[in-house]
């Protein structure tokens, strides 16, 4: 399934986009896609409604915005330097284990809503990556059972301001949180219908200008790795985000840096997982 929301800021509903591509309702009684939905039968039961009852459901006009696929999570985890070439672009060495941030829940938005560039801003960076959603408590799993508490999968471009991630004192949060910076979506699609997330091309565009163009089998850490490592320092709650990191082609990366102005059109995508466009404006 591909689960969606749609509507204005604020007051998105549930949805699913079927796989002719048409957007549908689905009933009140399931309730939003959020903790309680992710971590109990939610899932289970949408999928056996949906195989009966879908293709008979409302239409959602095709015009109307897609939101956040998910209700705000309880956090949204990253994970950095995990493609050999990013780090090597980073001019940093390879990680022995996965390193974490945060990004601020309240960055999280809809896949086509604008990218603000923060006020006092000069090296806004874009950063095409897959999402994991969790569906399941996961403290402390081992690798072997950590896939049992995916979810799904989703498209998250991890907007990055360079100076203030790099450049001042303390964690890398200060650079990944800005509202705005965390677009995901179009859709959650859920575990069955990725049949290998260790097996996905992910690009971006800036302007119609290819600037990444990796493949998730290069992933230092796949996916199970992460799940299993994260759940070890905290618990795993159903509907958090982890990002599991970035192919080479960020910014920051290039000689001399590129970073995004006020009118640029930044493009990406997943196997799977749809597009994504945001257009920057100035804060």
């Amino acid at each position: 399934m591909k689960l969606i929301r749609f509507g204005e800021p604020g007051e998105e509903k549930p949805g699913l986009q079927l796989k002719d591509g048409t957007r549908v309702e689905i009933p009140p009684s399931f309730g939003d896609y959020d903790e309680s939905f992710f971590g109990g039968d939610g899932l289970k039961q949408l999928k056996e409604w949906s195989g009966s009852s879908a293709i008979a459901a409302p239409e959602i006009d095709p015009e109307i915005r897609l939101g956040p696929p998910s209700c705000r999570p309880s956090k949204i985890i990253c994970v950095g330097l995990n493609y050999s070439d990013h780090a090597e672009e980073s001019g940093m060495e390879a990680p022995s284990e996965p390193v974490l941030f945060f990004k601020a829940t309240t960055a999280y938005q809809g896949p086509n809503d604008p990218l603000v560039i923060p006020e006092g801003s000069v090296k806004t960076d874009w950063e095409v990556e897959l999402g994991v959603v969790i569906g399941k408590r996961a403290k402390r799993v081992s690798r072997d059972y950590a896939i049992g508490h995916v979810a799904g999968y989703v498209l998250h471009n991890d907007y990055s301001e360079r100076e203030w991630q790099l450049e001042k004192q303390g964690q890398w949060v200060k650079g990944k949180s800005a509202d705005t910076f965390a677009p995901c979506g179009p859709w959650i699609a859920t575990r069955d219908e990725i049949q290998d997330p260790g097996n996905l091309r992910l690009w971006l565009k800036i302007n119609g200008e290819l600037k990444q163009d990796g493949h998730t089998k290069n992933l230092i850490f796949d996916v199970p790795t992460i799940v299993s490592y994260i759940s070890q320092f905290m618990t795993l709650l159903p509907g958090d985000i982890i990002s599991t990191g970035t192919p080479a082609g960020v910014g920051f990366g290039f000689k001399p840096p590129q970073f995004l102005k006020p009118g640029d059109v930044i493009e990406l995508g997943i196997d799977g997982l749809g597009t994504q466009q945001q257009v920057a404006g100035a804060e």
